[in-house]
């Protein structure tokens, strides 16, 4: 049995970053694979950038790391291009849209938002239609070996909100975030246990793993930066809770 961490959403949060691959490491697990959006909100993008890049086996485009590549009048995006300089954009630029493999006899899919696009954005209470939209297959995927196969797992990000539902026979799974959790002020990642590459069927598991991480010191790493909207930034790292449902102070 080998055991898969996959992570998502750190979002230049360093201290969450580094207590999360603590975690991973006292768990032993074999492989590491992140579903995007390394950079953006938080105030630390080169640092977290290099540990992505230098520990993980796996790293898929989130919607921020397309935007900070992409979008240069924009000062939300501008400031984290900057501070990532010409060679980490272009390792952005060039990361695959989703990732599949064989785990214990079950096709996994993985990706930052959707099929359709990073943009494109799937919540747990949404409609089962929307949910079930998760195992098309469309042109952005990135799998050779099952073209036009739906998959018996899909394991993404995006929304910051760790879940698991099984829909129709197939499972919908979402790590949460590291450095961003909009469900509860911890870090979140999951832990994936089965026979990687085996298509025989096997135990298959699924442990979402939460790890506290020192919230007000990467609030100061915040606010001892120039970054912008470092406010709100702050608000959703000690509350848990999306900026856009907060009341303005």
């Amino acid at each position: 049995m080998q055991t898969i961490a996959v992570l998502a959403d750190i979002h230049g949060n360093l201290q969450a970053l580094e207590a999360v691959l603590l975690d991973i490491e006292r768990q032993g697990a074999d492989k590491i694979i992140c579903l995007g959006d390394l950079v953006g909100k938080g105030p630390n993008p080169t640092e977290v950038t290099d540990l992505i890049f230098a520990q993980c086996d796996v790293v898929v485009r989130g919607n921020w790391d397309e935007l900070v590549v992409n979008i240069q009048d924009d000062e939300n995006f501008r400031w984290h291009a900057e501070k990532l300089g010409v060679e980490r954009l272009a390792k952005l630029k060039q990361l695959p849209f989703s990732y599949d493999c064989i785990i214990s006899g079950r096709h996994v899919r993985m990706l930052h938002a959707s099929p359709q696009s990073v943009y494109h954005r799937v919540q747990p209470w949404d409609d089962k239609e929307k949910r079930l939209s998760m195992f098309e297959f469309t042109a952005q995927l990135n799998d050779p070996l099952h073209p036009c196969q739906s998959p018996d797992i899909i394991i993404y990000g995006d929304i910051h909100q760790a879940y698991l539902q099984h829909i129709q026979g197939r499972t919908l799974l979402n790590c949460g975030s590291v450095g961003n959790p909009l469900d509860m002020t911890q870090a979140s990642y999951v832990l994936i246990t089965g026979q990687f590459g085996s298509i025989e069927q096997d135990s298959f598991s699924v442990q979402f793993c939460r790890v506290p991480y020192d919230i007000e010191q990467a609030v100061r790493a915040a606010e001892k930066s120039d970054m912008p909207a470092v406010k709100p930034y702050v608000r959703e790292l000690r509350t848990g809770v999306y900026r856009g449902l907060q009341k303005p102070e």
